[in-house]
């Protein structure tokens, strides 16, 4: 696993697989940027967006495709990739081509679908759901160690409070990391689920406040969904950091980490 080291992971890309161009854009300067300002760097891209608030919302190029253009991605920048699972099945072939599995929140109840990433040796990235209170997050990290792969993570992202609206926390952060490492959803935690009817919306100048504040707190790694033009984004554009900011976010994210890193043992 990448994750709990001296140098935090950021898992970074567009929210869904829209072309190759795009993917390379994104992660060439994402690359750039993570060497340059300290990070462990893995490229991020869902192949398939499964859990759409509407049926007519872009889900995906279809697995081939998608796959075809992760493999790319993966060999041209040479950087380890990220992508998520719905279902089973895929947990195999999607393993042939990504270097971790990330189980969405929704679903990270499902026994089989653990069980299935777990099994194909791969980093298993699990996203607490939003109806689940941290501690019984090590229930799904027991999963995964059980079938003897102890590459897991957790992923904090909020909690549901209300309709269309998520809220961060921050003591869930080192609850988790008594289980396993712990990385901060950066942009889904901004996002407000089903907020614009048919697709959600996000309030992304909240993220900034959030990831400080993670950082801070103490986490092992960032996920953050980015683009070039993200209202113009297929999929979670409201809560994305636009690409051209995130030289300036990631330095401000860093600095704000290794201030937190050296109050991490205080304990009142």
């Amino acid at each position: 696993m990448y994750l709990g080291g001296e140098i935090p992971v950021l898992f970074a890309g567009p929210c869904a697989v829209e072309s190759l161009d795009t993917c390379l854009e994104i992660g060439e300067a994402l690359k750039i940027l993570a060497a340059d300002l300290g990070f462990l760097y893995v490229f991020k891209a869902s192949f398939d967006k499964a859990n759409r608030t509407s049926s007519s919302s872009f889900r995906g190029l279809g697995m081939d495709r998608a796959l075809s253009i992760l493999s790319e991605v993966g060999k041209r920048l040479q950087v380890p990739l990220l992508t998520d699972i719905h279902e089973s099945y895929q947990a195999d072939p999607v393993a042939q081509v990504v270097d971790v599995l990330q189980i969405p929140a929704y679903l990270c109840r499902q026994t089989d679908l653990l069980l299935a990433a777990a099994e194909t040796g791969k980093a298993v990235k699990v996203k607490r759901g939003q109806f689940m209170a941290p501690e019984d997050m090590r229930y799904a990290v027991e999963k995964i160690r059980g079938t003897g792969n102890d590459e897991v993570c957790l992923t904090e992202r909020g909690f549901a409070l209300g309709y269309h609206n998520l809220v961060v926390d921050m003591r869930a952060l080192p609850v988790m990391r008594a289980f396993a490492p712990v990385v901060f959803d950066v942009t889904h935690s901004v996002q407000q689920p089903g907020g614009l009817g048919g697709s959600s919306g996000g309030q992304r100048h909240f993220a900034p406040y959030l990831a400080r504040a993670a950082a801070a707190v103490g986490v092992d790694g960032f996920f953050i969904e980015t683009h070039p033009k993200p209202d113009m984004a297929m999929s979670d554009g409201p809560n994305m950091v636009p690409l051209h900011q995130m030289e300036s976010f990631l330095r401000m994210l860093k600095e704000t980490w290794e201030i937190g890193r050296k109050f991490e043992e205080i304990q009142v």
